[in-house]
């Protein structure tokens, strides 16, 4: 490993985003997520699922209303 000041900058990974055919999109969080009206919402949970149905009551966040016959 390459000699690197402890005080320089580290690079962050890559967040991870898993795509759901027919589900909510899961992101490895913490996260904050800007909304249409410009308003932001965050979690510091491990892993998020952002609702893509609209269904959810708590949307952004995925509450599984997908999973429920229309």
């Amino acid at each position: 490993m390459p000699n690197v000041p402890s005080d320089a900058p580290r690079p962050t990974p890559p967040r991870r985003v898993t795509m759901q055919r027919r589900g909510p999109i899961l992101v490895d969080g913490p996260v904050e997520v800007e909304l249409e009206d410009g308003t932001t919402v965050s979690s510091d949970r491990f892993r998020v699922a952002l609702c893509t149905c609209r269904r959810s009551r708590r949307y952004p966040w995925c509450d599984t209303s997908h999973r429920r016959k229309a």
